[in-house]
Formats: structure tokens, sequence, C-alpha cells
């Protein structure tokens, strides 16, 4: 097996997976996707990515999920940003029309809200300096399948958002700087939301920093959130400086 070709089973992989939510299938990468080899081959290549810790086979299906290991390659490797921005892009620009009218006190909770509404995750921001924390779209998570087939793990995260001081303590002790962070599964420190991860930068307001970000389950469209993440901070640097 190829690195190329590893690469590309596993882009195969958690893209699918990201769109369905269901275990992916050699069949499935068959007809989905335009590999030039038999399926016995996709077939290996998918148990050398087994060995390797970057899938895993839940125990109700014979189809694979990317691991936390195989989302950190996806996410250093793999993932195609230069798309991605395409698509956050004009996302971003149609959901900047609708919020345009927002007064100067609210760029902040416009920014969570543009957020929120073009990723359907969890979008929060903290005030400079401040350790008070807004989150919107807490709704979004709880529609998501992990969630509804997880209720505990729904509650932990719950939990966990509703006691903001614990939110703000995790943020405290991540590396987190101007640049877009991502913190998948066993990342985050909270045990309560290792089943989620968490994207989050620092923005500026007059000298002061405070962060902003997305918190949704380990599904998610990795790229996007990120660009998405980078563009709204520079919209709010922009309208807040």
């Amino acid at each position: 097996m190829t690195e190329n070709r590893k690469k590309q089973v596993l882009d195969a992989i958690v893209k699918h997976f990201i769109d369905t939510a269901e275990p992916v299938g050699s069949k499935t990468i068959i007809l989905s996707y335009r590999f030039n080899v038999s399926p016995a081959t996709i077939r290996n290549d998918m148990a050398s990515l087994e060995k390797s810790g970057l899938i895993y086979q839940p125990h109700t299906s014979s189809g694979r999920v990317p691991t936390d290991k195989g989302y950190r390659l996806f996410v250093d490797e793999i993932a195609d940003y230069a798309q991605a921005r395409t698509e956050a892009l004009k996302s971003l620009e149609i959901a900047q029309n609708q919020y345009q009218l927002l007064k100067t006190r609210e760029h902040l909770h416009e920014a969570v809200s543009i957020l929120a509404s073009t990723t359907n995750l969890v979008s929060f921001s903290t005030l400079p300096d401040n350790p008070r924390t807004f989150f919107l779209g807490m709704s979004n998570v709880l529609r998501e399948p992990e969630f509804i087939k997880d209720s505990i793990h729904a509650s932990e995260v719950m939990e966990v958002l509703e006691r903001s001081d614990n939110f703000i303590n995790l943020l405290n002790s991540l590396n987190i700087d101007s640049t877009a962070k991502t913190f998948i599964g066993e990342e985050n420190i909270l045990s309560k939301i290792q089943s989620c991860s968490i994207i989050v930068t620092t923005y500026r307001h007059n000298d002061h920093y405070g962060y902003l970000g997305l918190l949704g389950p380990k599904r998610m469209n990795y790229a996007y959130n990120i660009v998405m993440v980078e563009e709204v901070k520079k919209l709010l640097e922009t309208q807040t400086n």
C-alpha cells in the first residue's frame, strides 16, 4: 500500500463518515470514489489503516470509522483547505449579508451567530480579558446522531457548557494563539467532552484578547470549520478595532 493511496483511502473514509455518520465499507468506497484498484485491494488497504490505528470497526457494524489518530492525520496532511476556503468564504459572504445591520455592541454576538449558522455546531466566544462566555447553537449538537444515540455523552457536554468556568479553565490550559487550533477527542483534558472536538483561536480587541471557536462531534468538516473560525475572527477584529 503506497503512502499516497493510504491517504486517499483514509480521505474517502473520513469524508464519507462526516457526511453520513455511518461506518464505511470497502464496497461503499469503490462505488462512491474512483479508485482504479480491485475491492480486495481496498479491503487490504483498510486492514492496513486499521493496523496503523487510523480507523476501527464498531462492534455493531462491518464498516470502519476514523480514530482520533485518523482524524489527526486527515487534519494535518490530507484535508483540502483551498477548496474548504472557497466554500467557507461563500458561506461567510451570505452570512455577512444577513447580519450586516447589527449594531456595534452586537459584533461579538454577530460573530458567534455567524459561526453557529454556517457550521451547525456550538459556537463560543469570550469577552476580551473577561471570564464570561457566550454560547450559541447548543441544540445543533443535540441533533447530531452521536448524541441522539448516546444521551449520557450529550448531557455531559451540556454540563460542561453550562459550567462556563470549567470551559474557560480548559481554554486557558490549552496552547491557543492567533492561529486556529484543533483539539480532537482525548486531546481535550476535560473527560466529559472527549467525545467532541474543539476549534479555537484568539481575537484581539484594543490590545485585549478573547477566545472564538467551535465545539462539535469529532465527526465534523474540519477544514471548512477551521477556515470559518479564522475568517470570522478576521471579520470580528475588523469591526471591533
